[in-house]
């Protein structure tokens, strides 16, 4: 099974929906909060702990995406690094993709979702594209 499978899967469950859909892609990057204690901020120099920041997002035609290492080496061609990113899909209606104000609207809210921590109803791929899960 490739490394990607997962969201592999994603996308071609996107493409097999009776409405057109888009996926939208929050990207979030670890930071470490101005009153982290000593112990948070070694555990966090460690690679552990911090918060996820969302740093950009975008969307995109599931039939715009081969594989997840052309939208990540496009992710990175576009913004900042990060190290999770998160994905939903955004159905259509009567044959028609979203609205881009729809789109607008989905994407702000699956940043401020990922600002409050509540990222687990989201897909969710570290940045060589494995699933991760939340427990």
């Amino acid at each position: 099974m490739t490394h990607d499978a997962h969201f592999r899967q994603l996308v071609a469950a996107a493409l097999d929906q009776p409405e057109p859909h888009r996926l939208l892609f929050v990207f979030a990057a670890a930071e470490l909060s101005g009153d982290a204690t000593p112990a948070e901020r070694e555990r966090f120099l460690a690679g552990q702990g911090g918060a996820l920041a969302p740093v950009m997002c975008v969307d995109k035609a599931p039939g715009d995406l081969s594989d997840f290492a052309m939208l990540a080496d496009e992710s990175r061609r576009a913004g900042p690094p990060w190290s999770l990113m998160f994905a939903a899909g955004l159905a259509g209606r009567n044959g028609r993709p979203p609205e881009q104000a729809e789109i607008d609207q989905a994407l702000q809210m699956m940043v401020e979702t990922v600002r409050d921590g509540g990222f687990g109803r989201f897909a969710a791929y570290d940045a060589e594209g494995a699933a991760v899960t939340f427990e």
